[in-house]
């Protein structure tokens, strides 16, 4: 995971992503990479639950 903090409160997910990073080009080079998840992962606290977060701009 890059550049991303989730926080689970009740039933409410909020998601910290800080805007003004960059991880370089994607594989096709496209788009730069603001923050990934890198796939789909579990919540935290909420195993059950998936997420799959990709934040990019073009390059």
């Amino acid at each position: 995971m890059k550049n991303c903090d989730m926080k689970v409160n009740g039933n409410v997910l909020t998601i910290t992503v800080d805007l003004s990073k960059d991880f370089g080009k994607s594989a096709s080079g496209k788009s730069l990479i603001i923050s990934t998840t890198e796939g789909n992962i579990s919540l935290p606290e909420k195993e059950e639950i998936k997420i799959g977060l990709n934040i990019y701009k073009k390059a």
